[in-house]
């Protein structure tokens, strides 16, 4: 079945988080933990604009993938999608949005031809989730913002086609570094962040003879460097000939594209 995704992460890590998705018929944001205007200036600089997007998707509620969402989803009149408990609990300041549409975890919404199913991962918030995008035969896997790559992540990411995965911090550099030591053990826990080495573990059992594009995650200012983390995700490739990328937090990646 042929098919076909561009994606484009708008930015990404601790400051705020877009990503988006767009398939022949469709196009739809993935948080909005960016503002309207740099929202629609990082869109710009990647060749692309707001109009046309159909729904917003968020997967938790942290002020990092929200503080955006209500300017945003406003400004569009679009549906945000997302689980009940996520509603419940955003912050104040998203205030009213135009219209909410509910899932639960491990729900399918299907925008014209494009399928974006949920499922459930480990952090420290109310429900939070992540999503796999599927135009055609073509499937966009997502990890962020997790703690833990469960047998659940693994076997919703199997089979993809571009990943999306975090690689947060370097576990030595966390420790040695100048956060307190409550917030270290956060970011350490099952319910917190993937490390370099967790996605290097992951994405070494993902790999098949399609996977096309790497895109590297939520990298931490603080406690990583893209260079350490690019290095590691192309050790565990050994010789695929699948590309990595990484995502930086103040500036949009290009614009990728991947057929089926």
């Amino acid at each position: 079945m042929s098919g076909s995704i561009r994606f484009c992460l708008l930015g990404s890590g601790s400051k705020g988080n877009a990503l988006f998705v767009a398939s022949p018929g469709a196009k739809v944001l993935i948080d909005a933990g960016l503002s309207l205007k740099t929202v629609q200036e990082r869109l710009a600089m990647a060749g692309e604009s707001l109009d046309g997007v159909k729904a917003v998707f968020v997967t938790h509620e942290h002020s990092d993938h929200v503080s955006g969402l209500g300017p945003v989803a406003r400004a569009l009149g679009v549906p945000v999608y997302m689980t009940r408990e996520t509603y419940a609990n955003l912050p104040a300041s998203v205030g009213t949005l135009p219209r909410v549409g509910l899932f639960d975890a491990g729900d399918e919404v299907v925008l014209d031809g494009l399928r974006l199913g949920s499922y459930s991962v480990s952090h420290d918030a109310a429900d939070p989730v992540s999503f796999v995008v599927r135009s055609g035969g073509v499937k966009l896997g997502i990890a962020s913002d997790l703690g833990h790559a469960s047998h659940l992540v693994k076997a919703r990411l199997k089979g993809s086609h571009a990943l999306v995965l975090e690689a947060n911090h370097c576990p030595d550099m966390l420790f040695q570094g100048p956060y307190p030591a409550y917030l270290k053990q956060r970011i350490r826990s099952r319910h917190g962040h993937l490390s370099n080495l967790d996605m290097q573990a992951l994405l070494a059992g993902l790999l098949h003879k399609e996977l096309r594009i790497v895109v590297l995650a939520h990298i931490s200012q603080e406690n990583n460097s893209p260079s350490l983390a690019h290095s590691l995700a192309c050790e565990a490739l050994q010789c695929h000939p699948a590309e990595v990328f990484v995502a930086l937090q103040d500036r949009p990646t290009r614009m990728f594209e991947v057929h089926g």
